[in-house]
């Protein structure tokens, strides 16, 4: 059964969505029956990246809020973080457009390892205070999940999965999703920020319940065809 989550790596109640859904997915008994797919979201897609001034400062321009006011939110968002056992560092993280690690992620997932690399840009960005949009940074992040860092280099160099991330935004608005972290339970229920691990657990159990009473059955349309012996 798929679950399928946008997410935008610079959202941080999506890392604590992460968090949450992953608590629900340990205690349901059918984990190992789940694909979870991680699908690009744009937050802010004008943004420019600039190490030079603060989360504050760039929060503060982008919604005309005081400085101080800025720290505040932050604070309570660390706090929430914190009860799910994350460490955010928003004195250190970088301002920085997530497109490219967008591109990254679509590349990780060809080879199954979208929750890894999604799991590693969380952490860089809010954690560890590295630049998401830095090409030395994102192929670091890159080979640490298992990519090869040669095809790495050769993505971030082209426009490579720039449709792929495109796609995704355009499918979120058909969905009319508007914000993050948005998740869709085998494309029925959906589930939108990040809400308590029990609220995932129960979309789970329930989707899970119907996913199974599906009848697998062919729908064949007839036309001209051979059959064993010859006949035509």
């Amino acid at each position: 059964m798929k679950v399928q989550i946008w997410s935008d790596v610079q959202c941080p109640f999506c890392y604590i969505g992460k968090r949450r859904f992953e608590e629900a997915l340990s205690a349901f008994n059918h984990s190992d029956e789940i694909e979870v797919e991680w699908k690009s979201f744009l937050l802010n897609p004008t943004l420019k990246t600039d190490p030079n001034i603060s989360v504050y400062q760039s929060l503060a321009d982008s919604k005309g809020w005081q400085i101080d006011y800025a720290k505040q939110v932050t604070r309570q968002v660390t706090e929430m973080a914190e009860q799910v056992g994350l460490n955010f560092n928003f004195d250190q993280a970088v301002v920085a457009n997530s497109f490219n690690a967008h591109r990254l992620s679509h590349l990780a997932k060809q080879y199954n390892k979208g929750d890894a690399l999604e799991e590693q840009l969380f952490k860089a960005y809010f954690t560890e205070g590295k630049n998401i949009d830095d090409v030395a940074i994102l192929t670091e992040i890159g080979i640490s999940v298992g990519l090869d860092e040669t095809e790495v280099k050769e993505m971030l160099a082209t426009n490579a999965y720039t449709d792929d991330v495109n796609r995704d935004v355009y499918e979120a608005q058909t969905l009319n999703i508007r914000g993050v972290p948005f998740f869709v339970v085998n494309n029925r229920y959906a589930v939108s920020g990040a809400q308590a691990t029990e609220v995932f657990l129960n979309t789970l159990q329930t989707a899970y319940a119907e996913w199974q009473k599906q009848p697998v059955e062919l729908s064949v349309t007839d036309g001209p065809n051979c059959k064993p012996g010859g006949e035509c």
